[in-house]
């Protein structure tokens, strides 16, 4: 069975509804995982998705911040929800499919935003930075993302980090700006090991090459310079690692309408 699954940091999706519905239309992913969807559980477009053919919800909103979704044109089995760092602030969502998806397998999705960690990359001076930092680290502690053996998971989402040097338009320039520091990719790179998660776009894209996922709003123009960095991430589990078929990153996306800073990231696996 063919699955794809697409990962993508919506910045609203009341706001952005109609290039989700575009993106939909046109891609057709099995599942979509989305990122700062800033709304309630209760403001949730849902009948807008369902219409779309994703009948299939799990939520995890936050009133004006954060808050992660997953939706699914087929159905999942169990949904689960965890706190990092003692905060209720609405950023994972797990989902597992199995024999009601047709899928005999388990298989486990996790969606996270990690936090963004503000301006000053110093855990002394900036609570938000240390909330991040601590976020890290309680993602390699946390044992429902060390999948081993014959586990079946993928873990998706806007991981705030961009961990190698051609993740980011410029490895010097960035090296003290927050997302590329190195504390952060060393904390982000020692979840990766811990959970033994395999990072997709690096597996199949050449380190020597160039690759982003989000531009800034402060640029006028996205495309002058490229200034990027890769934020949006896509692990799956070692057991998973040869099923991976097609990888994809819709630049295209950064120039719509009232974009996202971020763009869709889309896996396709045989399972």
């Amino acid at each position: 069975m063919r699955f794809s699954l697409t990962t993508w940091n919506i910045n609203s999706v009341r706001l952005r509804i109609d290039l989700v519905a575009k993106f939909l239309k046109s891609a057709r992913p099995d599942v979509l995982c989305l990122q700062e969807t800033k709304c309630i559980d209760d403001a949730f477009p849902l009948k807008r998705f369902k219409r779309l053919g994703y009948e299939h919800v799990a939520l995890n909103g936050q009133k004006g911040y954060h808050g992660v979704a997953i939706v699914s044109k087929i159905p999942f089995e169990s949904k689960d929800i965890r706190t990092f760092c003692d905060k209720v602030d609405s950023r994972h969502i797990s989902v597992s499919f199995g024999e009601r998806a047709g899928i005999a397998k388990p298989l486990v999705v996790h969606n996270f935003y990690v936090p963004a960690g503000g301006d000053i990359p110093d855990p002394a001076l900036n609570e938000k930075f240390d909330h991040k930092l601590r976020f890290l680290d309680e993602m390699k502690a946390c044992e429902p993302l060390h999948p081993r053996g014959e586990d079946r998971h993928i873990l998706v989402g806007d991981l705030n980090v961009a961990p190698h040097e051609n993740d980011v338009w410029s490895h010097k320039q960035l090296l003290k700006v927050v997302s590329h520091t190195p504390i952060e990719t060393e904390k982000l790179q020692a979840a990766l090991a811990a959970g033994e998660w395999v990072d997709v776009a690096r597996e199949r894209i050449p380190m020597s090459e160039k690759v982003y996922t989000w531009w800034s709003y402060r640029s006028a123009d996205w495309t002058v310079g490229d200034r990027g960095r890769r934020l949006d991430h896509i692990w799956v589990s070692r057991a998973m690692k040869d099923a991976v078929s097609d990888f994809k990153i819709l630049r295209d996306a950064r120039s719509w309408e009232r974009p996202s800073d971020h763009v869709p990231v889309t896996v396709t696996l045989e399972v």
